[in-house]
């Protein structure tokens, strides 16, 4: 009789215990999220703090990138040491005839006019003055003629992109007009080179702007004001943009280098050779913050007539 009860006793609690022995199910995945479709013959999308890569379409294939070489241009000036932003250039006729003779796009700098290095940035990436490229590119080279001070500037430009291990980028251009056709990058060295411009404040402070008045002395001695609009026209379009420029060119095609903030998070995005770079720039940047997709076409922050388009 104890023997039964033990075995029934033992039953019982396997019984008992059958039921809780059971696995789990577990919850349904939810369906990773589609990448989204870009008109740009390249594009990449980065996480800005981490610096992890988000989205990429041709990512490592160069291209020609047009003015959107002038970021590197900015940056090399702004991490020349001990570099005085309110240092003065004198605009030099040969900057006028440059963008004259290349029918470039224009900041309107006029000859004998002083500028600081500062209000000069804001006339290299906000309406893509070549010849604020030009006046830095002059200004931050070394060498005894023009020609030695630009060749050098570029050299400079292209040392920063390999400590930034861009290794398929080359600048043969300090604004982005290439004669050789020898000044491309990919998607995602561009981008490496955006993550680093972004850490600069000045930088920051200087491609989020949508316009800028710069008050110079004139060739007079009185004061000229020059007032810039941004051609990056996702600012003010998109949610939480904040730069970063633009560039269009022959071959390049249209190009928009980017970046937006919402919260805690920013990302930093390229399209490259793209027929609707705006709206690529919207979709990426949606699918980076895991935001509901923009409407089909964003309505964009308009130019004033006569500002510089890009």
């Amino acid at each position: 009789m104890r023997r039964a009860a033990t075995v029934a006793l033992a039953g019982g609690l396997l019984l008992t215990a059958s039921p809780l022995a059971a696995p789990a199910t577990a919850a349904p995945k939810a369906a990773p999220k589609p990448a989204p479709a870009i008109s740009g013959k390249g594009g990449f999308l980065i996480d800005y703090a981490t610096g992890t890569s988000v989205y990429g379409k041709a990512a490592t294939t160069p291209r020609q990138m047009a003015s959107t070489t002038k970021i590197a241009t900015a940056i090399t000036v702004l991490t020349t040491p001990k570099v005085d932003l309110n240092r003065k250039v004198t605009v030099k006729q040969a900057y006028r005839d440059y963008v004259t003779r290349e029918g470039a796009s224009t900041a309107d700098l006029r000859t004998g006019d002083k500028l600081t290095v500062r209000q000069l940035l804001s006339g290299l990436m906000l309406p893509s003055g070549c010849d604020a490229a030009y006046a830095l590119a002059d200004t931050f080279g070394k060498g005894k003629t023009p020609a030695e001070r630009t060749k050098q500037f570029i050299g400079q430009m292209n040392a920063k992109a390999k400590s930034l291990k861009m290794a398929k980028t080359k600048f043969d251009s300090f604004d982005g007009i290439s004669g050789g056709g020898n000044n491309v990058t990919t998607p995602e060295d561009l981008a490496k080179l955006a993550r680093h411009s972004f850490d600069n404040k000045t930088f920051r402070d200087v491609v989020k702007a949508t316009s800028y008045k710069a008050a110079a002395t004139a060739s007079t001695g009185k004061t000229r004001t020059y007032t810039w609009y941004n051609t990056n026209k996702l600012l003010g379009s998109y949610s939480g943009a904040v730069g970063m420029k633009t560039g269009t060119g022959t071959a390049a095609g249209p190009c928009l280098v980017f970046a937006a903030t919402r919260g805690s998070k920013t990302y930093i995005g390229v399209v490259l050779n793209g027929t609707d770079r705006y709206n690529d720039a919207a979709k990426l940047l949606d699918y980076g913050f895991g935001a509901k997709p923009t409407a089909k076409k964003i309505k964009l922050r308009p130019l004033p007539a006569g500002a510089q388009r890009d």
